[in-house]
């Protein structure tokens, strides 16, 4: 890009890149505040330009603004203050890390397992355990569900 020529004294210089073939453009600005870029965009961006389709800025209070965003909507232009990421993505690596430090169980026919109640009504609580058990597995199914009995001899699956 080259060197850049220092701004006058006593200015603020407010960069502007444009797809023109020359890129980046300087604008000497008084101070950086909304009024300041709100005249910026009236007077010489959009007679020069036209109006952009996205404004994307390092999140400067000069463009967090109401009459800022309210310029943009009539303009049918949008803002965008940060980098946008899909959430979907880091849900998928989170649930992959999760999952890898999954163990499966192989369980065998005359095992004693503990069978853990998710739905639990009767006296909720913190005390109250939520593993029911031991059961000993009478027969296995390769799906989720095994018949297992209980103390008292009564099959369940």
């Amino acid at each position: 890009m080259g060197p850049f020529k220092p701004p006058q004294t006593g200015t603020t210089t407010f960069w502007l890149w444009t797809m023109c073939p020359n890129g980046l453009k300087p604008f000497p600005c008084p101070a950086c505040d909304a009024k300041v870029v709100i005249k910026l965009f009236r007077t010489i961006i959009f007679p020069r330009y036209g109006i952009p389709r996205v404004v994307i800025s390092d999140g400067g209070s000069h463009f967090i603004n109401k009459v800022f965003e309210k310029l943009m909507r009539v303009m049918e232009s949008s803002t965008r203050m940060n980098a946008y990421e899909n959430s979907m993505i880091y849900k998928m690596r989170t649930k992959a890390a999760h999952d890898k430090l999954i163990r499966l169980k192989d369980f065998k026919v005359g095992d004693s397992v503990l069978l853990f109640n998710s739905k639990l009504r009767l006296f909720p609580g913190k005390l109250r355990s939520k593993w029911s058990g031991p059961f000993k597995i009478m027969k296995f199914y390769h799906t989720d569900h095994s018949l297992y009995s209980t103390k008292r001899g009564r099959n369940s699956q």
